[in-house]
């Protein structure tokens, strides 16, 4: 069988998602997708400008932050957007950590009052957290900063988005939203091998002709293929050490199941032998039990 030679890129990869999403000729396919995830607070965003991806601390001291995608809008707020391949450690925290500095990029000197503009992080995940697997069908979560007691947002100008692409199992033919087909075209471009009919819009065919690997230069298809072997590379080693873990979890309960076997039949012998009427010294030296192992056999 002939080998799936892939037509479009893997938004996955770190050129693939910049392709997409990260140029300024294709930015309204960032602006379609965040009216999209946003569009039930945020109403319409009209217009997006990139900013730099690199923000540095206050002060020499401070560590730098490097965003995949840092946009702002026409109201002046701000979008971090992140894709995230492998579970890392403090994942999270690294979330909250990068919010903080468009947060503090708006600090303003002499009469300012704090106002601040919102900020919002999304990260698209390419995993699911664990505390999250036991929810199979909820591949969004919309954190906000709420009161525990009554559940009310108590500061609704930070916000942090995950979305577990995994967890998305619709079909092409169960899309029912404009951001379904947006969630699918993520989880599914690099597999597909033409423009499915009900995504021929406007916005996905453009999405397909950026992404199509023959339009690239020479230059762009060696830069996306050293992307795309790194993202490889990376997922073949955390799926090795993954099967490695669980052979290693058969192993180790089958041999636990050994010794627990092992353990009982000693126990039995140990009645028997009881029943016999042999001393506890026999029987200690014979199944190697202890005597207080032996004695509570009599008593029981």
């Amino acid at each position: 069988m002939a080998e799936f030679v892939e037509k479009y890129i893997n938004p996955f990869t770190d050129y693939g998602f910049k392709k997409l999403f990260g140029e300024e000729l294709n930015k309204d396919l960032l602006l379609d997708f965040l009216n999209e995830l946003l569009k039930e607070e945020q109403g319409q965003i009209t217009a997006l400008n990139y900013l730099k991806t690199e923000n540095l601390g206050l002060t020499e001291l401070d560590r730098k932050a490097i965003f995949d995608l840092y946009c702002e809008n026409e109201k002046g707020e701000k979008f971090i957007v992140e894709l995230q391949k492998t579970k890392q450690n403090f994942f999270k925290d690294r979330t909250v950590y990068y919010s903080t500095f468009p947060i503090r990029e708006q600090a303003k000197r002499a009469d300012w009052n704090y106002e601040l503009k919102a900020v919002y992080t999304i990260a698209i995940l390419d995993f699911v957290f664990d505390a999250d697997k036991n929810e199979p069908n909820k591949f969004r979560y919309d954190v906000k900063l709420k009161d525990t007691e009554t559940n009310k947002v108590f500061y609704d100008k930070l916000t942090f988005i995950y979305l577990e692409m995994p967890k998305f199992k619709k079909t092409i033919d169960e899309l029912e939203t404009r951001f379904d087909k947006w969630l699918y075209v993520i989880s599914n471009l690099n597999k597909l091998d033409r423009v499915p009919d009900s995504l021929r819009e406007q916005i996905f065919e453009k999405v397909f002709e950026t992404a199509e690997i023959a339009k690239f230069t020479q230059e762009q298809v060696l830069s996306y293929e050293d992307s795309l072997k790194y993202y490889r590379d990376l997922k073949n080693s955390l799926d090795t050490a993954r099967e490695e873990g669980e052979i290693e979890g058969i192993l180790k309960g089958k041999l636990e199941g050994e010794i627990e076997g092992i353990y009982k039949g000693k126990l039995e012998v140990a009645r028997n032998m009881l029943s016999l009427g042999i001393s506890i010294e026999t029987i200690i030296q014979a199944t190697g039990l202890s005597e207080e192992e032996i004695n509570h056999l009599r008593d029981n």
